[in-house]
């Protein structure tokens, strides 16, 4: 059984998959306004509420902050990868993720990706964070709407993306053609590497495109979760201009 917590987690859990919500858990004497709405919320949702002391919360949570509430899940099933691509729309963006291993960056890109209407995100099934408390925290929520999937391999998913008509883009902090020089209006699938490393050398031989974000500043590199935010806004700058 999974755990999330913090009142957006919990919220949009109750909101988008009432029916894995197994019991929603509830700080004994919280009186947030946000707490009590999920309280009555659940109880519209016929989920049952159980009230405990803050140290039993505590340990639930390991010790992250959990704004009084959390929710006992049934486990998050991730996606068939062909499920995901038979219900994206036209002319389709996809995120694959290649060993993104930080849950806070995976939350991150998540609630990113939901909010910019990504049709869907693919992770490999090792080197890449599970879907945790952290990540479904980190996602405000995010993680109860955006569509996942797990694959074993991700250079050969690549490729087999390329052969369903899409366009693989690398984002590469050492590639010469900025994101917005890159036509995005085609099916695209951004390919994003992991912290620190980036992409592993035989996804990257795998993209069409290799495109940076340039570097004005002093930094070296934008942080995973921020790059693929900024990557799927261009995206949508360049259709809405379309």
């Amino acid at each position: 059984m999974a755990v999330i917590y913090g009142i957006n987690a919990v919220s949009e859990a109750l909101r988008a998959r009432p029916e894995r919500i197994e019991r929603v858990s509830v700080e004994r004497g919280q009186r947030n306004p946000r707490v009590q709405e999920i309280v009555r919320e659940a109880g519209v949702r016929h989920v049952r509420v159980s009230f405990e002391e803050r140290a039993w919360m505590e340990r639930k949570a390991a010790g992250a902050r959990h704004q009084g509430v959390l929710a006992h899940l049934a486990e998050l099933d991730p996606l068939a990868p062909d499920e995901i691509l038979d219900t994206a729309r036209h002319p389709g963006l996809l995120a694959v993720l290649d060993g993104v291993e930080d849950p806070h960056n995976l939350g991150a890109i998540l609630r990113s990706a939901e909010a910019s209407g990504v049709d869907g995100v693919f992770v490999p099934k090792n080197r890449s964070a599970g879907l945790s408390a952290t990540v479904a925290k980190a996602s405000a929520g995010a993680i109860a709407h955006v569509k996942l999937a797990r694959v074993p391999n991700t250079a050969q998913f690549v490729e087999s993306l390329k052969k369903k008509g899409y366009w693989a883009v690398g984002l590469d902090a050492g590639a010469a053609k900025p994101l917005w020089e890159v036509d995005l209006t085609v099916p695209t699938a951004l390919v994003l590497g992991g912290e620190g490393a980036g992409m592993h050398r035989l996804v990257k031989e795998k993209c069409d495109f290799l495109a940076s974000l340039p570097i004005c500043g002093n930094v070296s590199s934008l942080n995973v979760s921020v790059a693929a935010g900024i990557a799927f806004y261009e995206v949508l700058r360049q259709r809405a201009r379309r």
